[in-house]
């Protein structure tokens, strides 16, 4: 395939981010990259902190923790006062579970689509109060998002107290209809907690427009946030029953204030998100965008022409972002433990760091697309993957091409 793609090459951010340059990394969906000018302001906070820590931790940090929360919840359309932070988007849906609306009798519905953390959360709540787990299966769809929401609403009953729907879903990086989803299952009386954790950054969002009950979604993803940040949000209606996990000084005072202390920790990840939000924006978020979802289609085409195998979903590529899905030949990644092996592989022996996944079974490959990736490292992966996994290229007379 020639390299033709206007945009979807950026050499000269490159040189921000302190990654192994001898390396593809193309799995920026898994636990983001933190690009150096927003390394160096952490390390300015910690210095900050270290310089006087009753200072920072005693004195100051409810005021920096309120001035970063305003900035990031103006990023994210939503009001302050049901935004608050939280080390990564599972403590949210955690958080989320933990509080007490759920009962014995009812169902909490995901689908096979979720997070399999969030899954395991959703699993032991429902097992601790006599609630019953419901898992209701989302195939990737043959023509559109009109399946994806009858897939999800098939799965409610008159039971169905809580559903736990992703915006963009980790096994296989589509993007659900998540607006509509909310108003259908609000319009049967279902609570519905947002899984975002791959939306700040990747996609724009109103979290106040959306209008879910409880949203919860990553920073250190895409918004090249350091890890350990991320943020939860509540509406209105629900926040007097949402307390934080950890039990802490002020957990008798209302949401927010209730989250502005958990303890002796480093706080600065929090701190640092609006350094991150600052440096992606002088890159501009709509060019990171349309070169991400760029480069993602020409890695996904690549891939797959190298390995022959079925397109997976043809004609809906608008349903994917920065992250796509390429079916890996049958008999490989059947299982999570055979797809940590083939991970493993694929760093080891070709220098890709990449996302083989086992999904119902089938193997695939999710790849991820950011500022700092070129074509050239999915042609590696592309050049690589069929002798790796014993497969006969298709075009095995035309390599160098690719």
């Amino acid at each position: 395939m020639e390299n033709s793609l206007w945009g979807s090459d950026w050499p000269q951010v490159r040189g921000l981010w302190s990654l192994d340059p001898s390396v593809a990394h193309l799995n920026h969906g898994s636990f983001g990259a933190v690009p150096i000018p927003v390394q160096k302001a952490q390390e300015e906070l910690r210095g900050r902190v270290e310089a006087n820590p009753m200072k920072s931790l005693s004195r100051s940090l409810s005021r920096d923790l309120d001035e970063a929360r305003q900035t990031v919840s103006s990023f994210l359309g939503a009001s302050l006062e049901g935004f608050v932070f939280v080390p990564n988007a599972t403590a949210g849906a955690n958080t989320v579970l933990a509080s007490s609306f759920i009962t014995p009798g009812d169902e909490v519905l995901v689908t096979d689509q979720t997070y399999g953390a969030v899954r395991y959360a959703a699993e032991r709540v429902c097992g601790e109060r006599s609630a019953r787990l419901v898992t209701c299966s989302v195939p990737l769809p043959n023509h559109g998002h009109e399946e994806l929401v009858e897939a999800v609403l098939a799965g409610t009953t008159s039971k169905t107290r809580l559903a736990i729907v992703d915006h963009i879903a980790s096994p296989t990086g589509l993007v659900f209809p998540v607006v509509r989803l909310v108003e259908e299952l609000q319009d049967r009386g279902i609570l519905v907690l947002v899984d975002a954790a791959h939306v700040p950054g990747m996609v724009d969002v109103s979290i106040d427009r959306m209008n879910a009950d409880f949203w919860v979604g990553n920073f250190h993803k895409w918004c090249c946030a350091p890890r350990g940040s991320a943020g939860l949000w509540v509406r209105e209606d629900h926040r007097k029953s949402i307390k934080p996990l950890m039990s802490s000084w002020y957990l008798n005072e209302e949401y927010p204030s209730c989250f502005r202390w958990l303890g002796t920790d480093d706080y600065t990840p929090y701190l640092a998100v609006p350094a991150a939000l600052g440096f992606m924006e002088n890159l501009g978020w709509k060019r990171i965008r349309e070169h991400n979802n760029s480069l993602a289609q020409y890695g996904k085409d690549v891939v797959n022409e190298a390995l022959g195998t079925e397109k997976v979903m043809p004609g809906l590529e608008t349903m994917f972002e920065a992250m796509t899905l390429v079916r890996l030949p049958p008999g490989n990644v059947r299982t999570d433990e055979e797809a940590r092996i083939l991970q493993a592989r694929l760093a080891n022996l070709l220098g890709v760091e990449a996302a083989p996944i086992s999904w119902n079974g089938r193997g695939y490959l999710r790849l991820s697309a950011q500022v700092y990736n070129a074509p050239a490292e999915y042609d590696k992966l592309a050049e690589g993957i069929s002798d790796l996994l014993g497969v006969e290229s298709p075009n095995s007379d035309q390599k160098g091409r690719v």
